[in-house]
């Protein structure tokens, strides 16, 4: 285990489409948490990528979040990973993907569980998750631990990518957190 750096690690959004937020508990606090965590990913220069499930049905990546999303991957299974070409789409040679999204126990964990066993080294973002009860989005979390993986909260990780208050984007990021 180390800290989060910004040249090995990337964002990987699931699905925060514009017909399930609208369900989400706690909706609000979680796009707001969301939109300050990712506009302080582009500071830094960390590639933010995002799924969109059956967007068809369930609407296309919330315009809240949308403009700080590099790339969107389509798909229909809810772990991610188990379609074709995601590895591909993931950018290239950033082993740590921090997760975020909806729903916390249905795609958010099954596709952290997912990337783990593709290689890769799934992180969640504790406090930029979502699900329609509160119970589940409890579940999620205790699932992820129960399987060994590891969390941050946002200000963790955007602290450890910055290393110092001495580097030139932190007092862009700090203002995001007040």
């Amino acid at each position: 285990m180390s800290l989060l750096r910004t040249h090995d690690t990337s964002v990987l959004v699931i699905d925060m489409q514009t017909r399930l937020l609208p369900a989400i508990d706690d909706q609000a606090g979680l796009v707001a948490t969301a939109q300050r965590f990712l506009q302080a990913a582009c500071l830094l220069d960390v590639p933010v990528c995002a799924t969109e499930h059956w967007a068809e049905k369930i609407g296309e990546t919330s315009p809240d979040v949308s403009e700080y999303i590099d790339h969107v991957f389509h798909k229909t299974h809810f772990d991610a990973t188990q379609e074709h070409g995601f590895q591909s789409f993931m950018p290239h040679k950033r082993h740590r993907v921090l997760l975020m999204g909806v729903e916390a126990h249905i795609c958010v964990l099954q596709t952290g569980i997912g990337l783990r066993q593709i290689g890769f080294e799934p992180i969640l973002v504790s406090d930029a998750i979502g699900s329609r009860q509160s119970s589940d989005r409890q579940a999620a979390l205790d699932r992820w631990a129960h399987h060994g993986l590891e969390a941050v909260s946002t200000e963790m990780a955007l602290f450890e990518w910055m290393q110092t208050p001495a580097h030139d984007k932190f007092r862009e990021v700090l203002a995001l957190l007040k």
